[in-house]
């Protein structure tokens, strides 16, 4: 358990009477009395299909009071389906590592919009090659990003763009020594990772979430260079969290996405990757037609990564030929 830090200390004085010497001594003593009071922690499920999670302040019949780290919550009783009790030491290690490179994010609360993007931002990355670009995302600190394999595919001159936030602008850093790990053509997933960079940067990261725990009418959102326009956000909802596209399984959602955003996650409100944005329906008339790859599917990826090693000996690996003179 772990001592509340919004409660108080109460120091009281309490004056001793003594005599010695057949004279009286005065002493004030000091005593510091702290309440008994330890931190508790609470997750509630809501009625309306969402969750919270914080430092439980008060309870009782009409109402909870929850700090949520940044604002204080009073959540009426009549709206709450289920509240229990979490340990503080589960909450406290809420990052969990992998030895698969990417870590997750357990008892992560809903948060603004506004608050992830400024949050997240810095590990979304904007993917060039001499053909096109695509977005990435960074999940491990050492430099390791994944982005789509059509991105990357058949290319060796890659660079990746990073944007950190100035004082009153986005501040470029690009890295042109850029290593394809990990390839998969039929998943359309892959692996980079910024070399020259050990020991002496860290990157910001995202942590992945569960695709399996997405709800039909969930608000989502992606992060993106769509066209080049670096660091776009769309938002929208899951339309459906399974749809099966060119025999692959996909998360269909209303985010809005366009060429440059393949590769870029797809985030839920609780800063979780979700998904990795990988297409959307172009036609008359269609609209709100965008799919990303579910991060089940991306954790199985690196997960056997070692299965999908790029193999920079096979001449088919890498190359792009140019079509003979007609």
């Amino acid at each position: 358990m772990v001592l509340n830090s919004k409660r108080f200390f109460l120091d009281l004085s309490i004056l001793i009477l003594f005599k010695r010497n057949s004279k009286i001594f005065f002493w004030f003593l000091p005593i510091i009395f702290l309440q008994p009071i330890f931190a508790e922690n609470v997750f509630i499920k809501l009625k309306n299909g969402g969750s919270i999670s914080g430092e439980l302040l008060k309870e009782n019949t009409d109402h909870i009071i929850v700090d949520l780290g940044f604002d204080i919550l009073k959540v009426p009783q009549s709206d709450c389906l289920d509240v229990s009790r979490v340990e503080r030491e589960s909450l406290k290690r809420d990052v969990v590592d992998n030895p698969n490179l990417y870590h997750q994010r357990v008892n992560a609360s809903m948060q603004p919009l506004g608050s992830l993007v400024d949050r997240l931002g810095e590990a979304v990355v904007m993917i060039r090659t001499p053909v096109g670009l695509g977005s990435g995302f960074i999940i491990h600190q050492d430099g390791y990003v994944i982005t789509n394999d059509h991105v990357v595919a058949g290319e060796r001159i890659i660079s990746i763009t990073q944007f950190r936030k100035g004082k009153n602008e986005l501040i470029k850093e690009n890295y042109d020594n850029v290593r394809i790990v990990a390839t998969g053509g039929n998943i359309d997933l892959a692996l980079l990772k910024i070399e020259g960079q050990s020991g002496r940067k860290t990157f910001p990261t995202v942590p992945l979430g569960n695709s399996t725990e997405l709800k039909q009418g969930e608000r989502v959102f992606a992060i993106g260079s769509p066209l080049g326009l670096e660091r776009s956000v769309s938002e929208g909802i899951v339309s459906l969290r399974n749809r099966i596209i060119q025999s692959r399984l996909h998360v269909q959602t209303t985010a809005e996405i366009s060429p440059g955003n393949s590769g870029g996650p797809l985030f839920n409100y609780r800063g979780q990757v979700v998904g990795v944005n990988n297409m959307k329906v172009v036609s008359s008339g269609a609209e709100g037609l965008g799919f990303s790859i579910p991060v089940r599917q991306l954790k199985t990826f690196l997960e056997n990564r070692d299965a999908f090693a790029f193999d920079p000996r096979n001449p088919n690996a890498g190359y792009r030929y140019v079509s003979p003179p007609q």
